[in-house]
């Protein structure tokens, strides 16, 4: 548990960033991790945060960009050109590297190697998905140039941040009952995700500005490596959990 102390302890500074971690895609991915259980939930977490960490390294290299609005502490909306990450196009090619990278990763799933690398393809591709939900109108359907798309439930925060909340729930009602965690585990995992919708919540309604859009993509990296290590460490299993999860499961297909 110390260990988990000093990495949540790492998030601190954050949240006087301007900047969030999306809860709800974690919220996303523990559904999914509920379907294929050999495999560790914090591989769906991370896919369907890959494409965010795509937006940031892009960000840091010149390739996308963000920009902070004067109204910033009003909307809480930075304003995106981010084609190569969060276009509809690339979202959809990003979601088939994931599912092949899995059927690499995960061999010994034999036949069900098809399924896990499925679900990883939909956990990548969910994020578009509830990006189009959240953002104004700025997800393009191929490039620059192209349609955007956006629904902008940002524009209603309190209600955005609701739906926010309610799919992390249903994502911890779906996951940790049958997660085949030991119980210690389970907490600290319940525990960490509420702290990353915690820190949602601080960003999207009461955390300064980012002093610029580099600090912005940085911190964000960094914060969303700590989570994700975090939730895969978690995830591990031993063997002898292992065994009975693939019996449980062996049951059910």
């Amino acid at each position: 548990m110390v260990f988990i102390t000093v990495k949540i302890q790492a998030l601190v500074p954050l949240k006087d960033q301007g900047e969030t971690l999306f809860a709800g895609h974690v919220g996303v991915a523990l559904a999914i991790g509920r379907i294929e259980r050999r495999v560790n939930v914090g591989l769906f977490v991370t896919a369907a945060l890959l494409l965010d960490y795509l937006l940031w390294l892009f960000i840091l290299v010149g390739w996308e960009s963000v920009n902070i609005p004067d109204d910033f502490v009003a909307t809480r909306q930075p304003h995106f050109m981010f084609p190569y990450s969060h276009g509809l196009m690339a979202a959809g090619g990003w979601s088939a590297v994931a599912g092949v990278l899995t059927l690499l990763l995960y061999p010994y799933l034999k036949d069900a190697k098809w399924r896990a690398a499925a679900l990883v393809a939909g956990a990548t591709f969910s994020h578009w998905l509830l990006d189009v939900l959240v953002h104004r109108s700025e997800l393009p359907l191929i490039g620059n140039t192209s349609a955007t798309v956006g629904l902008a439930l940002w524009n209603n925060m309190p209600t955005a941040l609701a739906v926010e909340a309610a799919i992390v729930a249903f994502g911890l009602y779906l996951f940790l009952p049958k997660s085949g965690l030991a119980l210690g585990k389970s907490i600290a995992l319940g525990i960490l995700i509420l702290i990353v919708l915690m820190f949602t919540i601080i960003g999207m309604t009461i955390a300064p500005p980012p002093p610029s859009a580099s600090a912005m993509a940085g911190s964000s990296l960094v914060a969303l490596v700590v989570v994700c290590g975090l939730i895969a460490w978690l995830g591990r299993v031993s063997h002898e959990e292992q065994f009975s999860i693939s019996l449980s499961v062996d049951r059910h297909d």
